[in-house]
């Protein structure tokens, strides 16, 4: 019978005392306004998953999903101007 081990390393040991990069936490802080948007909108549909959604509800959430699309949008305008070099 043979033994059973790994013959490599765990792939998180090493990971697990890094620290985040700062380009990593700038492309966190540029996300940070879809990030919140979505976790408005989680939020407000959280609410109505265990009962119908009022008129008030469905506001919520359609507001809700706007400023997720607005965030978004935002974001993509950003990247691009700063891919194309920021010229209009």
């Amino acid at each position: 019978m043979k033994p059973i081990a790994a013959l490599q390393d765990l792939v998180t040991a090493a990971s697990l005392d890094m620290e985040p990069s700062a380009a990593e936490l700038d492309a966190i802080e540029l996300e940070m306004p879809v990030i919140l948007a979505d976790v408005d909108l989680l939020d407000a549909q959280i609410m109505t998953i265990d009962r119908l959604a009022t008129e008030l509800d469905e506001r919520r959430i359609r507001r809700a999903r706007r400023r997720v699309l607005a965030a978004r949008r935002d974001l993509t305008n950003r990247a691009d101007s700063v891919l194309s070099g920021g010229a209009a």
